[in-house]
């Protein structure tokens, strides 16, 4: 009798599994419609404010401290502490509360004051019916409410940062669509008008971040090794998020991504001029700096002059090359390094031998040429062959090194670092130097690396198959990943 009902009971608990499983579903399709009515708007007033898709973000109108200022802008949600991330209007705040954001036709945002337009979005291309949504990423959208493809945006505030990069922001330059993906930095803690430092990846050679104060260069992050950037050493694999720099036939942009989505991070150019990262810390209701880019003097642009090197661990922290000397020797002694070092004997592209250099931050690449399909052979030959080259390396360390960067005229902003993290993952980058002991032969440079651990390799060759087969998936461009550190695109 029991073998007769043990059918019944198991189709019962079937049909009961099917149904709860169905009315699981029905409500988890209610809910993300709900969730998208909450963050879509075609207006919003002084007062009113609009929750992202997951409850992450709020968009809104503020003001900062005992000031009478008020801006649209976005924050996090549920965190105690205001932190904006974004704002519209940074440069034309209102005086009072009679504001009101909304869309308009052809698709186009615009913040309006007593009738009159404070500030406005742009776009160059129409709209049947146009609304605005905030996503959960923290990026502010403009749609077409009747368009299927709901990534199809004809407007996005990532395209326009502040001082603030999300996970999913760009840094970087678009050649199609003109777009320079940058940080620009408050003028103070209190007051979002933009001030006058920049992060940006540099306007010609090889990709690498620079921070500005106005047109001076104040920090270069290095070009990136295939691993990460050779100026950071403190950028290494870490549980809070990944990172790439990344290369297609119409754009080059760095970015990162969160690895868990409960985690709060943000990357922040400071009102005067620092690259920091944030992590939020629930049990101390903090944001805890997680990461500076510059930390000691080392870091400081050009801090010892052309062809110095800076060595933080030593005194003085400045030295000249292999077969270079003190421009001015009586500068050095007052301990101003700026004016850098020369060479104790001229170029003339016979008699060369090379001295290696290790743990070294690459020098700045605004005079620079690469070929990504080169081996370190054939780099040396080519740097060889040009008087004018001073050095060369590896674009990439990975798999043995693959590659070539070759430099142009003086190096400037070397960087000697050896930090156990730099040991620790075996990315050892060398400076080779042609020299001669004598003074009848000549001097270069030239730079190469070491093998990465094999760990690392088959990490990297795993990650670029999955990004190839990704885009070929998709028909898309290839990517290149030139310093992935687990970084996916999408």
């Amino acid at each position: 009798m029991n073998l007769m009902k043990n059918p019944l009971k198991a189709s019962t608990k079937m049909c009961l599994i099917l149904f709860y499983s169905s009315l699981l579903l029905i409500f988890a399709v209610v809910f993300s419609i709900a969730d998208d009515a909450t963050s879509t708007f075609q207006s919003i007033r002084d007062g009113e404010t609009v929750v992202s898709t997951g409850g992450t973000f709020e968009l809104g109108f503020w003001s900062p401290d005992a000031s009478n200022r008020r801006y649209v802008g976005i924050w996090y949600k549920h965190i105690s502490v205001t932190t904006i991330v974004w704002v519209a209007n940074r440069d034309k705040p209102l005086l009072d509360l009679s504001g009101v954001l909304k869309v308009t036709n052809p698709g186009i945002l615009v913040l309006n004051h007593n009738m009159s337009t404070v500030w406005s979005s742009n776009t160059s291309r129409t709209a049947q019916n146009p609304v605005a949504r905030l996503l959960d990423s923290g990026n502010l959208v403009v749609i077409d409410k009747s368009d299927d493809d709901s990534d199809n945006f004809l407007w996005q505030s990532f395209d326009y940062p502040g001082d603030t990069f999300l996970p999913g922001m760009k840094v970087g330059r678009n050649t199609v669509t003109g777009f320079n993906w940058h940080l620009r930095s408050w003028k103070s803690p209190q007051d979002p008008s933009q001030g006058n430092r920049t992060s940006q990846l540099g306007p010609k050679g090889y990709a690498e971040l620079f921070v500005r104060e106005g047109s001076v260069i104040k920090f270069r992050s290095g070009p990136c090794n295939g691993v990460r950037f050779s100026g950071n050493p403190q950028l290494n694999p870490n549980p809070i998020y990944t990172y790439g720099l990344v290369s297609e036939p119409d754009e080059m942009y760095y970015s990162y991504k969160l690895r868990n989505s409960s985690i709060f991070s943000r990357l922040v150019l400071t009102s005067d001029g620092h690259v920091q990262r944030y992590t939020w810390i629930d049990r101390t209701k903090g944001w805890d700096l997680y990461l500076t880019a510059q930390i000691d003097n080392c870091d400081k642009y050009a801090f010892c002059g052309v062809y110095g090197a800076c060595n933080i661990e030593k005194s003085p922290v400045c030295s000249c090359l292999k077969g270079f000397t003190p421009k001015f020797p009586n500068e050095w002694d007052l301990v101003d390094w700026s004016n850098g070092c020369v060479r104790k004997t001229s170029l003339n592209c016979t008699g060369d031998v090379f001295q290696k250099y290790s743990g070294l931050k690459l020098p700045s690449t605004e005079q620079s040429w690469f070929n990504k399909s080169m081996n370190l052979k054939e780099c040396e030959m080519v740097c060889m062959k040009n008087c004018s080259c001073t050095a060369y390396t590896n674009l990439d360390i990975r798999d043995g090194g693959t590659g070539c960067l070759l430099w142009y005229g003086d190096l400037i902003d070397i960087y000697i670092r050896m930090a156990a993290a730099e040991q620790d993952h075996e990315d050892d980058t060398k400076i080779n130097a042609k020299y001669s002991e004598s003074n009848a032969k000549k001097m270069r440079i030239i730079i190469s690396t070491t093998v990465l651990s094999t760990g690392l390799l088959i990490l990297g060759l795993a990650l670029l198959f999955y990004v190839w087969k990704k885009k070929h998936q998709k028909g898309g461009k290839l990517v290149v990943l030139l310093c992935p550190s687990a970084f996916q695109t999408t």
